[in-house]
């Protein structure tokens, strides 16, 4: 196992190299604006597919790269190595992680919650018929995601220790494979990759966020990055938001739009996008308190290394144009 530095050093350099293979990606400029980002980061999805934010960029000097990850776990990792400056959106639980790391970052803006856009999937004709029913299973799930912290709520509130059941920590390719060959009895994911299976006549919906885990998705940069263009993370938030507002109001000309980015059908997406609020605002504490809620529940599961105060993290306050602590 590589320690935490090793490992933060491999990341940056994983990243550089491929920015280094593809054309007209140079992390070296000072504006040069890089952004993380994964499959079921919508709204940035969008914006990247219309070319948005390099047209708004331009006039301060400022060019785009993007890199892709498969989940949130790795993408906060490259915001501690430096390795980007800002992330699309990601579960509410990998922040805490990144906190546990010690990572240097500021949550810029929050999406309202989501709770119907991630679930727990078992096959209909399999033994799982109630979350109780998961013990002794094989589980997959992707680590750290926030449908995590949904299959552990979930297993709580049916009485059945984590301990009992056999979690298998797999990226969402991977767990969907998994789940598709019966190497699990269930695969806990979200959207967009809820919708591409949940309506296939084998697969029924053991349970979702509703009364679990509220599911609300974050937007982070560096402190780094933050304090040094305001200007930036101004813009980043305004077109944010106008898109969520945009997806929401226009539903079937979005999916259209992310339809040959995801590979899907239309039907699909906006199937999957109904069930995500796109409402993105700044955080603030009176929106924030679920998340210490879920830090505790992963130190409980041996998951973190030490304790987390979600309320010593900091979050932009676009008044007074700097980094706070959230809970001051």
């Amino acid at each position: 196992m590589f320690s935490p530095a090793r490992r933060r050093l491999l990341i940056r350099a994983s990243v550089l190299g491929a920015a280094a293979a593809a054309p007209g990606l140079g992390f070296a400029s000072t504006a040069t604006l890089r952004i993380g980002y994964q499959k079921s980061s919508t709204l940035i999805a969008v914006l990247k597919a219309r070319g948005t934010l390099e047209s708004v960029l331009a006039p301060l000097g400022v060019n785009i790269s993007w890199s892709e990850f498969a989940s949130g776990l790795p993408l906060t990792e490259a915001l501690n190595a430096e390795a980007v400056d800002f992330t699309a959106d990601v579960a509410d639980t990998v922040p805490i992680f990144a906190q546990a790391a010690s990572a240097r970052f500021v949550y810029v803006a929050q999406e309202a919650p989501s709770p119907g856009a991630q679930a727990i999937l078992v096959k209909r004709d399999g033994a799982p018929r109630s979350v109780g029913d998961l013990r002794g299973k094989d589980i997959a799930v992707t680590k750290a995601a926030g449908s995590h912290y949904l299959l552990l709520a979930a297993l709580a509130k049916a009485g059945v220790p984590a301990s009992a059941t056999r979690i298998h920590y797999l990226p969402p390719a991977d767990g969907r494979a998994a789940f598709e060959r019966g190497s699990v009895d269930a695969w806990v994911t979200w959207d967009p990759y809820v919708a591409s299976v949940d309506q296939n006549p084998d697969v029924r919906v053991l349970a979702d966020g509703k009364g679990l885990a509220s599911y609300q998705r974050y937007y982070l940069a560096s402190s780094r990055f933050a304090s040094e263009r305001p200007d930036v993370i101004a813009v980043l938030f305004h077109q944010l938001r106008d898109t969520g507002a945009w997806v929401r109001t226009s539903p079937q000309e979005a999916a259209r739009l992310l339809a040959p980015v995801w590979g899907l059908d239309v039907a699909t997406i906006a199937r999957a996008n109904a069930r995500r609020s796109y409402l993105v605002r700044a955080v603030d504490r009176a929106h924030f308190s679920e998340q210490q809620q879920i830090a505790d529940t992963f130190l409980h599961a041996g998951l973190l290394p030490a304790p987390v105060n979600t309320s010593i993290a900091t979050r932009w306050d676009f008044e007074q144009k700097r980094a706070v602590t959230i809970g001051a």
